[in-house]
């Protein structure tokens, strides 16, 4: 499956915390997976990016990179996130990268790094799906 064909096959995500978000989905394979998000609208009460935000967007790329390694008749889920925070965003828009670490046929892991407008790095996050049979 290519690239384009991935994201021509993601579902869509009407009603759905990635459209409350505003995640939008720009790069899809199985190695990497790239989203932006905005600030504004993600922000805890101090007006810093909120944590869980940062975290969604992990899981959100990691568990699509996931799901195109499963492939047909296969589905991947979440199984452990882990985030570590390096430094706050108050505007603009965020850019998430999932980076394949490990590939195999029961257990897809990624690496997802969160970075501003500026490249700066804002959070670290690792990502391990299983992969399971579908369900109807």
């Amino acid at each position: 499956m290519t690239d384009t064909d991935a994201l021509a096959a993601v579902p869509s995500t009407v009603g759905t915390l990635i459209e409350r978000l505003g995640i939008e989905l720009t790069e899809l394979s199985a190695n990497r997976a790239v989203a932006t998000m905005p600030v504004e609208g993600n922000t805890q009460p101090y007006g810093l990016l909120h944590g869980g935000a940062s975290a969604a967007l992990a899981e959100t790329l990691g568990s699509y990179a996931a799901q195109v390694h499963a492939g047909p008749g296969r589905a991947a889920v979440g199984i452990e996130i882990s985030a570590t925070h390096h430094r706050a965003a108050r505007s603009g828009v965020v850019t998430g990268t999932a980076t394949a670490i490990h590939l195999g046929n029961r257990l897809a892991t990624y690496q997802v790094v969160v970075e501003d407008d500026g490249g700066r790095l804002l959070c670290t996050a690792r990502l391990t799906c299983m992969v399971i049979e579908a369900r109807d």
